[in-house]
């Protein structure tokens, strides 16, 4: 089962990830991008953190996503000659007649994948969809083992406003399964409207990775080339890294 975003949390992902996100790996991403002369496909488009950018910067760039909510959002920015662009599809066996010369799975795409059969029909199925040389990357976060073990417990995460006057706040907690290394993620939102306090809550359950074991599933893929880096400068993986950026290239 692969979970999809609830209306809510598509309605306000602008609002709390423009600010928690865009200077983490939007630049990133974005210069990739730009150095890319064929088409983008970014997997998992949502409402278009990046893809608005890339489009207005002349990238010939494509989105798929599962939450036809995240879309509904993302159409609405765009011009209507421009949504043939944008498609419902999984990132398991999404088609297109054409191919890539970049994909991308941002912001921890793969981390919904739950199991190894998904992650190796995703990974494949992206190996397929690129043109010789062309390049698949994506991330994660690199686990705390502090708190992958101990948790977290009602932590306020997000706290602003969504409209002039209109705050919203997002509390989180999270409960880790080592067995299956899967964190169960809780998000519980506020938010004030027309004098009325308002609440949703969702769960979310995200499949964690450690190094070799990345390394095993993209050597068990169609890739026979790839490079993990620790952050998004490209710094070579220490004991400081946060993030596993991956990039795989089809030869």
């Amino acid at each position: 089962m692969i979970h999809t975003y609830p209306k809510n949390f598509a309605r306000f992902y602008d609002t709390i990830y423009h600010q928690m996100r865009d200077a983490v790996d939007n630049e990133y991403f974005l210069n990739e991008i730009k150095r890319t002369r064929g088409k983008v496909l970014e997997i998992g488009v949502g409402t278009g953190r990046l893809f608005i950018n890339a489009l207005n910067q002349g990238a010939d760039i494509y989105g798929l996503d599962i939450s036809e909510e995240m879309l509904h959002v993302l159409y609405r920015k765009l011009q209507q000659e421009q949504h043939y662009r944008i498609s419902l599809q999984n990132i398991i066996n999404f088609a297109f007649d054409f191919k890539f010369d970049l994909i991308i799975a941002p912001f921890r795409v793969i981390m919904h994948l739950l199991d190894k059969e998904q992650q190796m029909k995703a990974i494949d199925n992206i190996y397929e969809h690129l043109n010789n040389n062309g390049r698949f990357i994506f991330d994660t976060f690199i686990p705390d083992m502090n708190q992958l073990i101990k948790g977290t417990n009602n932590q306020l995460d997000f706290d602003g406003e969504y409209d002039s006057g209109q705050k919203i706040k997002r509390i989180v907690s999270t409960s880790p399964d080592l067995i299956n290394q899967i964190i169960q993620v809780y998000f519980h939102l506020e938010w004030e409207e027309r004098d009325e306090l308002h609440h949703d809550d969702w769960m979310l359950p995200l499949r964690f990775f450690f190094r070799f074991e990345l390394e095993h599933l993209i050597e068990r893929s169609k890739f026979n080339h790839y490079k993990i880096y620790g952050d998004y400068q490209k710094h070579e993986l220490n004991k400081e890294s946060k993030d596993f950026i991956i990039i795989c290239q089809k030869q």
